[in-house]
């Protein structure tokens, strides 16, 4: 009797075992869909869809480029977190859906435990752009000007809880100035009405802003880092400007529905840390101005862990109000 309740145990135990290895084998079998929580033109957008066309490539499967914005990146993720749990269903990320809608909403959408992480892809330092047509040059004039001005400068954002809304908040902390914050629904609309003179300032990346920035229709004031980034030397760092405690990055990564097969979430760990090491792929980083890391799941996991701790003691000392 001992010996058949063993067998029955087993057999329980492996059958969804086996099921996940079978559909580990066989993925992808169809095509995946991978979440941009953002409007096209961001550089979430832009990294999705080389990572995108690289897994086509590599698995002979389309990947279909999905753009669901709206609540800051919340609605997208939201469409991830509560999909079928089979890695058909892919976000590419930051810190905005991810940890934002979490810790700074009343009422999140989602919790951590809605996603299992597949891989941290990398990072871009945040740069301080404004339109032209104010009268400022760097970043002591744009403090001086909103100090006699306040409340006068707009400042966009790709929506309330997303990093650039982090890195303002962090900014207008640190450097104790008042000004207007405007929220869209991703980083291209904000990027539109930036060139036509809509709003006045926002936080982005090189890789969103670079045909802006080689024509003139934007200026870039600062970077928000600890070094100044080789596709713009000229520009000094808010550190070297006198404004510390504001250095924000904007990083990208995989996550798909908690509760995937960890064989599934493993191939696709495999795959993208391949494309990452592609001659090509890591050409189009550098010349985004944007840093490549890969490596587990684990590793990404731990990282965001740490993102949103670092988000808590910001709240903590009241540089960010939670909705």
């Amino acid at each position: 009797m001992l010996s058949r309740n063993l067998f029955l145990m087993f057999a329980v135990v492996s059958v969804p075992t086996a099921q996940a290895a079978d559909a580990a084998l066989s993925y992808p079998s169809r095509p995946i869909r991978m979440v941009v929580p953002f409007t096209p033109g961001g550089s979430n957008d832009i990294v999705a869809r080389l990572i995108g066309m690289k897994m086509a490539e590599g698995w002979g499967q389309q990947v279909v480029i999905d753009n669901r914005p709206g609540a800051g990146g919340a609605l997208g993720a939201e469409m991830v977190a509560r999909a079928v749990p089979d890695g058909y269903s892919l976000i590419l990320t930051n810190p905005g859906p991810s940890i934002h809608n979490i810790l700074l909403r009343k009422k999140p959408l989602y919790g951590f435990d809605y996603f299992a992480p597949v891989i941290y892809v990398g990072y871009a330092p945040a740069i301080i752009i404004v339109n032209p047509k104010l009268p400022v040059t760097n970043i002591r004039e744009f403090i001086a000007y909103a100090k006699a001005n306040p409340g006068k400068i707009t400042w966009g954002s790709p929506g309330t809880g997303s990093n650039p809304y982090i890195g303002m908040e962090m900014f207008k902390a640190a450097a104790k100035i008042d000004v207007t914050h405007v929220p869209y629904k991703g980083t291209g609309p904000a990027l539109t009405d930036l060139v036509a003179g809509q709003i006045d300032a926002l936080q982005s990346s090189v890789a969103s802003t670079e045909a802006y920035l080689k024509t003139g229709r934007l200026r870039v004031l600062a970077v928000a880092a600890a070094k100044r980034q080789s596709q713009l030397p000229e520009v000094p760092t808010l550190a070297e400007q006198g404004v510390n405690g504001a250095d924000i990055v904007i990083w990208y990564g995989l996550l798909t529905a908690a509760q995937t097969p960890r064989a599934v979430i493993d191939k696709l760990n495999r795959e993208v840390n391949r494309i990452l090491k592609l001659p090509d792929v890591r050409a189009r980083f550098d010349a985004m101005g944007a840093e490549i890391e890969g490596g587990t799941p684990e590793k990404f996991g731990a990282f965001i862990k740490s993102e949103a701790e670092a988000l808590r003691r910001l709240i903590r000392a009241g540089a960010v109000t939670p909705e």
